[in-house]
């Protein structure tokens, strides 16, 4: 990637590595998110369990997900981890990797269509996305959500329309979920019409709901943000109560666990 970070990297930062070179009870690699910085994985930060020979686990040109565990500013030394680093760390950091290469790979294309220098390009637009989002992708997901944002960039109305254009061609809009369970029941002669008619009433755009069995329903809401699917949910939960009045029983209650 074009973009380095100055400076050192913040201890348990999990970052992405190149490995350089292996010795016999260690590994020297290179830090691909910081200009100019190298660090080492000693062998017993390889992998868990003693590891006899450490070329079973690593060999060179690799790219791998390490954690920093100790940095000395003034010997210039960075310690770090393969073992320490969760397979959901390891997952989020190179989904975000890639989609950070996607994102230049996007200004890349702007550039060779508008005939602008890519150095120029990413200075008028990737520098100021990183500065403001600390993302390319992040940056190119949020004008997407709101093709307003752009204007932030001040940017020619030629290059504006066609890094928006381009954008909004390769990203797909953001998409959140969150998830709930419903307690609905009636006990009145007509209760499975009352429920059928609440269920339909709360349906709104971007709600799925999947009967359990009585009396429990499992709602999925998508949204753009998190602040969109909860005050949706309100309104859910809202309408749900003022429908069932004394009718029956309504309750929704939220996953713990975030969906996206």
């Amino acid at each position: 990637m074009l973009y380095k970070k100055q400076g050192f990297p913040e201890v348990d930062e999990i970052v992405i590595c190149t490995i350089k070179k292996i010795l016999p009870h260690g590994v020297f690699v290179g830090l691909d998110e910081y200009k100019d910085k190298e660090g080492l994985i000693h062998i017993s930060e390889i992998s868990p369990g003693r590891v006899r020979n450490i070329r079973d686990f690593v060999k060179e040109g690799k790219k791998i997900v390490c954690k920093i565990l100790k940095v000395s500013t003034e010997r210039n030394h960075i310690d770090l981890s393969l073992r320490r680093v969760t397979q959901s760390q390891r997952i989020n950091k190179n989904t975000f990797y890639k989609q950070e290469q996607k994102a230049e790979k996007i200004l890349e294309v702007l550039s060779k269509k508008l005939e602008i220098p890519f150095e120029e390009i990413y200075k008028i637009i990737g520098s100021k996305l990183i500065e403001r989002y600390n993302s390319l992708y992040e940056g190119y997901e949020e004008i997407v959500a709101d093709p307003k944002a752009v204007q932030m960039l001040k940017l020619d109305k030629k290059v504006e329309k066609s890094f928006l254009e381009l954008i909004q061609e390769k990203i797909k809009k953001r998409e959140i979920k969150i998830s709930a369970t419903i307690t609905l029941s009636s006990p009145l002669p007509n209760g499975i019409n009352v429920i059928k008619e609440l269920l339909e009433k709360i349906q709104i755009n971007g709600t799925r709901i999947i009967y359990l069995g009585a009396p429990r329903y499992k709602l999925t809401l998508t949204a753009e943000d998190y602040k969109t699917a909860e005050k949706n949910l309100s309104e859910i939960e809202s309408t749900g109560l003022k429908m069932i009045k004394d009718k029956g029983i309504f309750k929704i209650q939220r996953d713990d666990k975030r969906n996206s």
